[in-house]
């Protein structure tokens, strides 16, 4: 049957580790001290506050941001091609007027082709066989409901 972990279990879990970690840092130290040329110190204890970060004023992130943007432009002056060396750009491509109006015609024939076809299913349209179309049925009204006599 596994164990439960409850919090009390791993709070002291914790501390039987970080009592164990101190008594390694001990050795540690004295190791490095019995080296030649090691120093003396221990190893710093967890415990000890950490220094303090230091603050930058407004001024000083200003200038520090105005030169990263000055390298920056830099860099991406250098990485872009001189202009002369660059390709000329290719010229669009334009229609004619001769050319829109052939696909005007064709659009306009192909739609009366279509329409010519819905107009008379059974006939084939430039060498296709005609569509079937389903006939639609008639809608049938509602019968009313006969009135009830009286008996």
């Amino acid at each position: 049957m596994p164990i439960k972990l409850t919090a009390d279990i791993i709070a002291a879990a914790i501390l039987g580790f970080e009592e164990r970690k101190r008594q390694i840092d001990i050795r540690i130290g004295e190791l490095r001290a019995t080296l030649p040329g090691g120093t003396t110190k221990a190893a710093a204890a967890p415990d000890v506050p950490k220094r303090k970060r230091r603050k930058l004023s407004a001024a000083g992130r200003k200038a520090i941001a105005e030169a990263q943007r000055k390298r920056w432009a830099a860099s991406r002056n250098a990485a872009q091609p001189p202009a002369a060396a660059q390709k000329p750009p290719i010229p669009k491509r334009k229609l004619s007027r001769a050319g829109r109006a052939a696909i005007v015609a064709a659009t306009k024939k192909r739609w009366a082709a279509v329409k010519a076809a819905k107009a008379q299913p059974e006939k084939a349209v430039a060498g296709k066989p005609a569509k079937k179309v389903a006939a639609k049925k008639p809608a049938t009204a509602p019968v009313p409901p006969e009135p009830a006599t009286e008996q």
